[in-house]
């Protein structure tokens, strides 16, 4: 029976590319995305340089990689709990709560031990399309819910509030607040709950000049 080349080389590739990427995952969590190497990463993984470069253009690719894996973690950890909550300001005020108390854990890399590193993490999956994409994808069906239980006025653009919801959770990471303690889960929900679609139930007014 004539062997498929084709099958053998992607059976082959995935496991590589995936050893790979947990190799680069286990520097990063030793060194931060910062120190990190394309040495390094081949060292751990058991392979040569080039066959790093042979799955990953350069040092940015292969990082971007361990994010955007680390990315999708969280997605399937954080759902279950934003379903169960029933309005959309809960739901997420619950992501909120979920990004500020998991930046030191596994699904952060734990880069909290690098200063600045979680905040510089969560800034590359926000300027990464793919992961933006994804991310905005998630929270569609959210805001379709909630426009149908009429919590958001009937003609709101879905995708758009989406990307709107996914820039505060953002600046929550990345940016300190000065009127609530962001490592308060109790205080990050109140602030999110009070603020994050009020903008999403009326029109509002038009800017006059």
């Amino acid at each position: 029976m004539p062997v498929d080349v084709s099958a053998v080389g992607r059976e082959e590739t995935a496991p590589t590319r995936d050893r790979i990427v947990d190799a680069a995952e286990r520097c990063i969590r030793r060194w931060g995305i910062r120190r990190v190497s394309m040495n390094d990463v081949a060292r751990e993984a058991g392979v040569s340089r080039g066959s790093v470069y042979r799955y990953f253009a350069d040092r940015e690719a292969l990082v971007q990689a361990v994010l955007e894996r680390s990315s999708e973690r969280q997605i399937e950890t954080a759902e279950p709990t934003i379903r169960r909550r029933r309005t959309l300001a809960a739901q997420v005020a619950e992501a909120a709560v979920f990004i500020r108390s998991h930046l030191d854990d596994e699904l952060s890399l734990g880069l909290r031990v690098h200063p600045d590193e979680a905040e510089l993490a969560t800034l590359r999956l926000a300027r990464a399309e793919q992961t933006l994409g994804r991310w905005i994808e998630f929270w569609v069906p959210y805001l379709e819910a909630a426009r149908d239980r009429g919590e958001v006025r009937a003609d709101l653009e879905a995708r758009a509030a989406a990307e709107w919801i996914m820039r505060i959770l953002v600046s929550l990471v990345t940016i300190p607040s000065v009127t609530v303690d962001l490592k308060d889960p109790a205080q990050v929900r109140r602030y999110v709950e009070a603020h994050i679609v009020r903008g999403f139930r009326s029109e509002g007014k038009g800017v006059t000049r």
